[in-house]
């Protein structure tokens, strides 16, 4: 049997897990989005003949195998941290499923 004080410290995990999910959940939304931004830069890429990117406010010519290769290299970063969010966030519901649990038998 659980008591009432370790009920309100599992409900307190649990609030503390979901804003983790909410602050995962918003990193990963936001690597989404550059991940679109570079895919679409390199669709654009494609049928260009000239190439351009912006260094510090300044936008210069670029030769265009280096700038594919740096947004491809950029895509590979954002999809592995997309995965390591993914699995961060499968653990803390999984955590957060097990408490739930805890707490709801407790309460029977």
């Amino acid at each position: 049997m659980v008591d009432k004080k370790e009920s309100e410290e599992k409900i307190a995990q649990l609030q503390l897990l979901e804003q983790n999910m909410q602050n995962f959940t918003m990193q990963k939304q936001q690597f989404q989005m550059q991940l679109n931004e570079i895919a679409s830069a390199l669709e654009n890429l494609k049928d260009s003949e000239k190439s351009y990117k912006i260094v510090a406010n300044i936008m210069i010519n670029a030769k265009k195998e280096d700038l594919e290769s740096e947004l491809k290299q950029k895509k590979e970063m954002l999809e592995l941290r997309i995965k390591k969010l993914e699995k961060q966030e499968e653990e803390i519901r999984e955590k957060s499923q097990k408490i739930q649990k805890e707490v709801l038998g407790s309460m029977e």
